[in-house]
Formats: structure tokens, C-alpha cells, sequence
């Protein structure tokens, strides 16, 4: 397989991003930001959500159709804004695509610099908890501190429906959050895209005790870095796009962009289906610079 050079591809092309559902917004957000003449395409995989659950096949194939479709869009670069799919897959789609695949992951190593306790919580997904990659990080940055995993399951749910403050989301993250902080945990790695949205709510229960390590902007300065490697940033005079896709029916994601973005956009209804894992195929469409 000889992947065609990043070189061929517009400098003008759009960042793609997907995630299993609406948490890679946080991403997106990040990236805009940082990136403000990119064009940023992004697909949320909501007739999927979650993957937290789901089985590893199953989640490498949706990885696999889901980066697929964004190339051919003639997407430049893809960033992975799931901690479930990124724990399962990245490397696979690395050695498969010809672009920069930028990945995101609990922020462990952060954690563990700045806990003074050396107590710190983890709050992701069942699958990112129980992957090999989560295991090595945790292996090469946590030796000298303690880290209480918490799987929070029932949040991304809660999420994907517009639930970011209720009584009972509130009494769920409390169920998970205080055996951390009776444990002094004084740090809080988000293991979970989606978790971002979750940001006032915890704050609330943790009170100054925890801080929060959310590693968006660190993502977003990572997707700089390989468009200057690779001399692909848009030029300061584009107009960028910014596109919104689900393979669901659409309509959460169209309702809730005012409330976590502030953004005003359609929602296309796209249908990807998957494709196997091991497909030959290289997904590259080259567009004039």
C-alpha cells in the first residue's frame, strides 16, 4: 500500500472530526479557537452512541467507515474526538490513512504533575478504562500517584439527550465523585469528551477541591503542530466552513449547538456505513492546492 503524500491535499481542506456522539463538540470548540481560518467538518456517530459499551470490533469498524467518509470530503487531517475510539483504534487508523490522525486521551500525565495530594480521579468510559493504551499510560505516568477509576456510566445518555444540570444527573455524578474526594483526590483527569459539558455540575459538587484536567486545548495545539509540519494550515484570507453531520436523525445535535457552542447550523443526516477493519483500501481524495 503506498498512501498518496499529505502534500496533495489543499491546503484549503476542511479538518475532519468525529466522535461517537455530541462530546466531540468540546473538541471542535477547542480547535476553532485555536485554528480560526480551518474548516472543520464534524460527524457525530449519534445512531451509535455510546460507544463506551460497545464491543472493540465494533467500535474499530465505525472508526474505520467514519474516517473513510471524512476523506472523502478531502478532509486534510482527522482527529479523533472519542477517548473510547482513540483507545481502541488510533494506531490502526494511523498506519491505514495518509493523513495526521490526532487522537485525545485522559489527561493522566497533567494529573499526576499537578495533584499535591497524590490522589487523583479518573472519570471515563468502561472501554477506555479497560483498554491497553489507558493501561500504559497510566503505567508510564501514574507510578507515584493514586488514581481512583470511575467509569461514568449513564453520562454520556444524559448528554446526548440536552441533560447537563438536572436533580438527577446531579445525584449521579455525586455517586461517583465522592468516594474520590473522601479519598483527599485533588485532581480530576476527564477520560471522556462528552465530560466537558459536565464542567459546572462537577465543579459544584467538588467545590475548590479537585481540579479539573480537561485536555481539549492540548488536542487542538496538537493538530496545529502537524499542519505546520506538514506546511498544510490555511491560508489567513480563507473563509472556513464549518459543517455539521450525524448518522442519526440530527435533530439533538441541531437543538443543542446554541446551548454548548452558540453556534446557529444545520445538522445533515448522513448514512456511513461500515466497512471492515481490514479493507485494503486507502481513502484519499486529492484536491488541487
Amino acid at each position: 500500500m503506498n498512501p498518496l503524500p499529505l502534500e496533495r491535499f489543499s491546503v484549503s481542506a476542511p479538518i475532519g472530526i468525529f466522535d461517537s456522539g455530541l462530546g466531540g463538540l468540546s473538541i471542535l470548540s477547542a480547535i476553532r479557537a485555536l485554528l480560526p481560518d480551518e474548516s472543520l467538518y464534524f460527524c457525530a456517530d449519534s445512531r451509535y452512541a455510546p460507544y463506551g459499551e460497545r464491543e472493540v470490533e465494533f467500535i474499530v469498524q465505525r472508526a474505520f467507515a467514519l474516517s473513510a467518509w471524512l476523506l472523502e470530503q478531502s478532509a486534510k487531517a482527522l482527529v479523533v474526538a472519542c477517548n473510547t475510539a482513540t483507545a481502541q483504534v488510533i494506531e490502526a487508523l494511523r498506519a491505514r490513512f495518509a493523513v495526521p490522525v490526532v487522537g485525545v486521551e485522559p489527561g493522566i500525565k497533567p494529573a499526576a504533575a499537578l495533584s499535591v495530594s497524590r490522589v487523583a480521579g479518573v472519570l471515563a468510559t468502561a472501554s477506555t478504562l479497560h483498554s491497553q493504551r489507558f493501561r500504559q499510560l497510566l503505567a508510564a505516568h501514574g507510578r507515584d500517584c493514586q488514581f481512583i477509576l470511575q467509569p461514568g456510566y449513564g453520562l454520556v445518555e444524559a448528554i446526548e439527550r440536552g441533560d447537563l444540570d438536572s436533580p438527577g444527573l446531579l445525584k449521579l455524578l455525586e455517586r461517583y465523585l465522592t468516594p474520590m474526594l473522601a479519598a483527599g483526590a485533588d485532581t480530576l483527569a476527564l477520560g471522556c469528551t462528552h465530560y466537558s459539558f459536565l464542567t459546572a455540575v462537577i465543579l459544584k459538587i467538588s467545590g475548590k477541591q479537585m481540579q479539573l484536567i480537561d485536555t481539549a486545548t492540548a488536542v487542538a495545539r496538537q493538530v496545529a503542530r502537524v499542519l505546520d509540519m506538514h506546511n498544510r494550515r490555511a491560508p489567513a484570507n480563507a473563509t472556513p466552513r464549518l459543517c455539521f453531520y450525524s448518522t442519526g436523525d440530527g435533530q439533538p445535535q441541531q437543538r443543542l449547538l446554541p446551548a454548548l457552542l452558540g453556534i446557529h447550523a444545520q445538522v445533515e443526516c448522513v448514512r456511513i456505513p461500515n466497512i471492515p477493519s481490514h479493507t485494503d483500501a486507502v481513502f484519499t481524495k486529492p484536491v488541487a492546492s
